[in-house]
């Protein structure tokens, strides 16, 4: 079965990838079918200032604002 790789911003708690992960793998087993203890999802933090869109550093862009 898959592995799915997801990159994104340091910052996210446990909590949040525990449940990432758990959706992105029923929606894996709902898709292709299989069993969900074939699926892993690996998270890759990544700093913002290792990531840049349109030739800017995301460190160097105002943060969002939180709701």
């Amino acid at each position: 079965m898959p592995t799915i790789r997801v990159e994104l911003f340091a910052g996210r708690t446990v909590e949040q990838k525990r449940a990432l992960a758990a959706a992105l793998t029923a929606a894996t087993v709902q898709t292709l079918g299989g069993s969900a203890d074939g699926i892993d999802v690996l998270f890759f933090d990544i700093e913002r200032h290792d990531w840049a869109t349109g030739g800017q550093l995301w460190a160097d862009k105002p943060a969002a604002p939180k709701p």
